[in-house]
């Protein structure tokens, strides 16, 4: 019988591989080369000494969030072995959670009084993949009289797929959000399509947003945007609050460097909700939401009805 042996772990290499990246990419540059000193320093000092990939990257993470608090920014650890290229560490393990999830929409559900639920989790995942079952779930509650939108357990994901699902939630083009690159210019708009395939909710009828203290990234930029454009109320708890998109790139077999890559600034509040979340219009715990939600639409639905 053969046995399998786990991927040498060079510590060394790791911390210095990492420390570059950081040095190289991340979004706010004088940051970048104090984490950066920061991880030799304590690369040096033996503070990351172990034969474990798993306690490498909490301790590199801790000392990379120590600065700054960038939830996005850290080493991650995959319990699968994970490709060399670019990116392609985070893509598998979302895959492996798209075709888990009924490719991200896994609950569709008409409430009393013509109200519709429709939960998008557990991320929002890239458009190329999740259109089409976005698609038909946003077709399929746009006759309802009102809209609960559940994100309390999307985790993020693709900007432009936040787009894809504001598309059938708001009339007309909309532009949602501006990424700024490392250097402060203007790297990338986010606007709402100009088609979207299937019926449209539209942008008058009531909408709410379900929230938690898990909805992070990607799910935050949905409630947000929906929220500064005020076409909706966000019910639930704060988020997690991490707004810069990121990229990663494989250090080892098990490790990937998450590293923000550019910050999003919202065109009405002419920032975003990093390190602080996004805030509930109405505050409640999260288990509470989806009924809170409900008796909102409910009465505002027939205060319409006079």
């Amino acid at each position: 019988m053969t046995t399998t042996s786990s991927p040498t772990l060079d510590v060394t290499a790791v911390v210095e591989a990492t420390a570059a990246l950081v040095a190289e990419h991340y979004v706010f540059p004088e940051l970048a080369e104090e984490l950066a000193a920061l991880l030799r320093r304590r690369g040096a000092e033996g503070a990351y000494e172990t034969d474990s990939p798993e306690e490498l990257a909490e301790a590199v993470t801790a000392d990379l969030r120590s600065v700054n608090g960038d939830l996005h920014l850290g080493l991650k650890f995959h319990t699968e072995p994970v490709p060399a290229e670019k990116g392609e560490a985070t893509l598998a393990a979302m895959r492996r959670k798209f075709d888990a999830s009924l490719g991200g929409v896994p609950r569709v559900e008409l409430l009393d009084g013509g109200v519709a639920l429709l939960e998008i989790a557990p991320a929002v995942f890239p458009l190329d993949w999740a259109a089409q079952p976005l698609a038909a779930a946003l077709t399929l509650v746009a006759p309802a009289r009102a809209l609960v939108l559940d994100i309390r357990g999307n985790r993020g994901g693709d900007p432009d797929t936040v787009a894809f699902i504001c598309g059938y939630l708001l009339d007309g083009r909309t532009h949602l959000n501006t990424m700024l690159s490392r250097q402060g210019e203007t790297a990338e708009q986010s606007w709402t399509p100009p088609h979207v395939p299937g019926a449209r909710f539209g942008g008058t009828k009531p909408l709410y947003v379900l929230t938690s203290g898990d909805t992070f990234s990607g799910g935050e930029e949905l409630a947000y945007d929906l929220q500064q454009l005020g076409r909706a109320q966000i019910v639930g708890e704060v988020t997690g609050g991490g707004a810069h998109p990121r990229e990663g790139w494989t250090v080892h077999p098990h490790l990937e460097a998450s590293i923000p890559v550019a910050r999003g600034v919202n065109p009405i509040s002419g920032t975003n909700w990093e390190g602080v979340g996004v805030q509930p219009d109405v505050p409640c715990d999260a288990a509470d939401a989806p009924a809170r939600a409900l008796a909102l639409a409910q009465e505002r639905l027939a205060a319409e009805e006079g």
